[in-house]
């Protein structure tokens, strides 16, 4: 995983070579890039640290401090940031597309259908990505869920989870307990979603794993609400 640093008290080279050097032997990082113009750090870790962990390290080597960087303002990180999500905005409408081939070879456009269609095509695809790496993505969603940061083994579970939630959803196995389940499940991870927003944390978001790099945003806890919500208006269907 990595993250991006804003530094102050640098104002030379000098200042750079300390802040690397120092950042380097902290345990658990795996590769340090420090620039002075404009004075930032982009650190990669082997597990999430703490900013208050890389702190000491820099404050051992002289009158530095560091910060997450906030990319979430201005044109050209609105830009990035649509970027980013074009992998997201893609298989999105994939999972669309799939919902409606459905719903037109079934016969059938009630939204019950639709939305159980969708997010069982969602839940297997997004578990897919995930599973690709399955210790990276451990190791980002415990940067923030707030269940993976207690029991980190959670964060190996969870793409199991939304495997067997997809599953059921498109066999329409005992509907009541699936969306139950993914009620529980999305208010919950949507907690941790809150909490990195209410933080502007820099971190990344692990919807689809490790194997695109995408920037914690509003758009995750939609994708997580959205679902929830989903499972509510179906536990009404169904009640």
């Amino acid at each position: 995983m990595q993250h991006t640093y804003e530094v102050e008290g640098m104002h030379c080279g000098g200042c750079v070579a300390k802040i690397k050097s120092a950042l380097e032997a902290t345990e658990g990082v795996r590769d340090v890039e420090v620039s002075l113009n404009p004075p930032r750090a982009i650190v990669e870790m082997h597990r999430h640290l703490e900013e208050e962990t890389l702190n000491a390290s820099v404050q051992r080597a002289g009158d530095y401090s560091l910060h997450e960087s906030d990319h979430s303002s201005g044109h050209t990180a609105a830009v990035n940031e649509r970027e980013s999500y074009y992998p997201l905005y893609l298989i999105a409408s994939f999972i669309l597309g799939f919902t409606a081939i459905e719903g037109a070879r079934a016969g059938s456009f009630q939204p019950g259908f639709l939305m159980e269609t969708f997010m069982g095509g969602f839940f297997v695809v997004f578990s897919f990505f995930k599973l690709l790496d399955l210790k990276g993505f451990a190791e980002a969603y415990s940067t923030y869920d707030i269940v993976a940061k207690r029991y980190y083994n959670y964060g190996y579970i969870y793409p199991f989870i939304e495997l067997s939630l997809g599953i059921s959803y498109l066999l329409g196995f005992i509907p009541v307990l699936t969306n139950w389940i993914t009620l529980v499940v999305m208010l919950v991870s949507s907690i941790g979603v809150i909490g990195a927003l209410l933080k502007r944390r820099t971190i990344q978001c692990a919807c689809l794993g490790t194997v695109f790099k995408l920037p914690m945003t509003k758009i995750t806890l939609f994708e997580d609400l959205s679902m929830a919500g989903m499972a509510a208006v179906m536990l009404v269907l169904h009640g």
